[in-house]
C-alpha cells in the first residue's frame, strides 16, 4: 500500500487519506505545539502561500512522542495553529510516526535516508519529508528549517 492510499483521519476526525495530494509535491512534517522548534509552523505556512498555486502542499501530522510535545486535543492542536501561527495547510489526526504504533505512512518515509544518510525512526518533531510528483521522497532533518536553500531548492526542482 503506498502512503496515498494509507487510511487516514483528518485532524476532525473524519476518514482521508493523501490521495487527493497525489502527482502533487508535497512536505510531509510530524508537527508540535510546544517544542523549541515549533515556530517552524511560521516557515511552513509561508512555503504553503509561496507555492500552493503551483501544485504543493505541507501536510502535518501532530505527534506527541518526542518530550509529549504535543499534548492538546484535536481542537486545542488546531486552534493554537490557526491563531497563532495562521496555519492554513492541513492537519491530519495525531500518530506515532515510531514504534509499536508506527502510521504505515512513516513506516514507508522513515526508509529513505536523509543528506547525511541517516534512515531509520524519525529523530523529533519537525523532520521533514518531501513527496514529489513522481512519489520519489528526499528526508530533511527537524533542525532544517523551512527557509533553508536545501530544501526551497527541492521544492522549486519539483514544481519545475
Amino acid at each position: 500500500m503506498s502512503i496515498y492510499e494509507t487510511p487516514i483521519k483528518t485532524l476532525a476526525g473524519d476518514p482521508s487519506s493523501l490521495a487527493p495530494f497525489k502527482g502533487e509535491t508535497i512536505l510531509i512534517v510530524n508537527v508540535a505545539s510546544k517544542c523549541g522548534l515549533t515556530p517552524q509552523y511560521e516557515g511552513l505556512e509561508n512555503l504553503q502561500k509561496l507555492y500552493a498555486a503551483r501544485g504543493f502542499s505541507v501536510v502535518g501530522f501532530p505527534c506527541n512522542q518526542f518530550g509529549e510535545q504535543e499534548p492538546g486535543s484535536a481542537d486545542e492542536i488546531q486552534t493554537f495553529c490557526s491563531t497563532t501561527y495562521g496555519v492554513t495547510f492541513p492537519l491530519f489526526e495525531k500518530i506515532d510516526v515510531n514504534g509499536e504504533h508506527q502510521s504505515p505512512i512513516y513506516a514507508e518515509l522513515e526508509k529513505v535516508p536523509d543528506q547525511d544518510g541517516y534512515s531509520g525512526d524519525v529523530r523529533w518533531n519537525f523532520e521533514k519529508f518531501l513527496v514529489g510528483r513522481d512519489g520519489s521522497v528526499m528526508r530533511f532533518a527537524p533542525q532544517v528549517t523551512p527557509d533553508d536553500p536545501k530544501l526551497m531548492v527541492a521544492i522549486e526542482s519539483d514544481l519545475d
